[in-house]
């Protein structure tokens, strides 16, 4: 999960992705934090609220390589529209992309029940504004936690599937 994002436009409020983590970890996910070059706040600040071990939380930007791989081996990756976003989809790793002031037609995933972007139509937004866009501010802690666990049942049907055969 990686709450940051360059703008404060595209970035969903920290405590809504605190909300999200205690969700996933009380039906038994893991759940790791990632944060960017200037994001050590907000990835505390998520981590303290939602009660993540300090293990699990990556702050101060890993090393490209790093942080590629960690995506390469998630079964989901939680972000706002943001670079990690679009890293989930060329590794194929499951994602739910929370967009605000754009449109996910014009930067979202491509169709694809593996990638979900989350978004209230509305008239674009300022995508290097400030505050949170009110479109992104229009997504729910239960409508994101929701569109979380689907992905990840499907990552679990997918695996089983693949044992079987």
């Amino acid at each position: 999960m990686h709450p940051g994002a360059a703008s404060g436009s595209r970035r969903w409020p920290g405590e809504r992705f605190a909300a999200v983590v205690r969700c996933l970890r009380a039906t038994g996910h893991r759940v790791v934090l990632t944060g960017g070059p200037g994001e050590d706040a907000l990835v505390r600040s998520v981590a303290e609220r939602s009660g993540l071990p300090a293990s699990d939380v990556l702050a101060g930007g890993l090393p490209h390589a790093e942080l590629s791989a960690l995506v390469a081996e998630a079964a989901l990756m939680l972000s706002g529209d943001t670079g990690l976003a679009h890293l989930a989809v060329a590794h194929g790793t499951r994602s739910v992309t929370l967009f605000g002031p754009v449109s996910p037609r014009l930067w979202g995933p491509p169709p694809s029940p593996d990638h979900l972007a989350l978004w209230r139509p509305g008239p674009p937004g300022d995508p290097h504004g400030r505050i949170p866009d009110a479109r992104l501010l229009r997504l729910g802690t239960g409508e994101v936690a929701a569109a979380c666990l689907m992905q990840l049942r499907s990552v679990r049907t997918a695996v089983e599937v693949a044992q079987v055969q």
